[in-house]
């Protein structure tokens, strides 16, 4: 599976999650991205059941029909869960049960997993904290952070000077991003496809989302640098022809 059948629901999905590297209050969140590139058919959550740690995912277990599987901890502060959930996903992708997989963890040690599955020809999605490892989200075809499906705090704060510095710094990486993309795709008469724009950045980086700078859509992101970008919709072809042009 590709990124370009995002949204078949003829493709089968896996979704396996690293118990001991995610967070149960978002798996119905993790189903709702896993499920938009396919059916989500196999669904496993992978920990040491018999460790307090674990009873958090018991009623998402329920809830969402998961089903559990057991790894013990052999060695005290040894994470074994990856070994087992490694093991599982490359029976399912030999035995072709599925057509991409969805691996929820924010830890490295699935890098090589990922590439494994790609190099197969398979699509591999990833889920995890945004602190995790850029060799991991970069070894998937795309990757979504969970701070940005995750219930956003209704209590407003203050930002300090250290705050709006980091944003400026945020949107000079975002601008260079975007430019570098723009000249991967762009046509002879300086135009390039919206589609076609957010392809080539998910190429740079699996990890970029919109919703990482508060924004839904990329053409909501693009409209918001209006002294970088012309934005051209053509509504007599259809809703999704829409063009991006940098401002030199």
């Amino acid at each position: 599976m590709t990124k370009k059948e995002n949204g078949n629901k003829d493709q089968r999905m896996a979704l396996l999650i690293d118990g001991d590297n995610a967070q149960p209050s978002l798996i119905a969140k993790m189903l709702t991205e896993a499920g938009k590139y396919g059916a989500v058919t196999i669904k496993r959550i992978y920990g040491d059941w018999t460790t307090p740690e674990m009873k958090s995912w018991k009623e998402s277990l329920n809830n969402h029909a998961f089903q559990p599987i057991q790894q013990f901890r052999y060695t005290v502060g040894k994470n074994a869960t990856d070994s087992a959930l490694i093991i599982d996903a490359m029976d399912i992708l030999h035995g072709r049960l599925v057509d991409g997989f969805a691996i929820v963890s924010s830890d490295s040690d699935y890098t090589r997993l990922a590439t494994r599955i790609r190099e197969n020809g398979t699509f591999v999605m990833g889920i995890g904290e945004q602190k995790t490892p850029k060799a991991f989200v970069n070894a998937c075809d795309i990757f979504i952070y969970t701070e940005n499906i995750a219930p956003k705090d209704s209590k407003s704060t203050s930002k300090s000077s250290n705050n709006r510095k980091k944003e400026k710094t945020k949107d000079s990486v975002l601008m260079d991003l975007l430019k570098e993309a723009y000249e991967m795709v762009v046509q002879e008469d300086g135009w390039t496809h919206l589609g076609s724009l957010g392809k080539a950045l998910l190429q740079l980086d699996p990890g970029f989302d919109p919703r990482s700078y508060g924004f839904r859509q990329l053409s909501q992101l693009i409209e918001a640098f209006p002294k970088y970008f012309q934005l051209k919709r053509m509504d007599d072809v259809g809703p999704s022809s829409v063009y991006v042009k940098l401002i030199e």
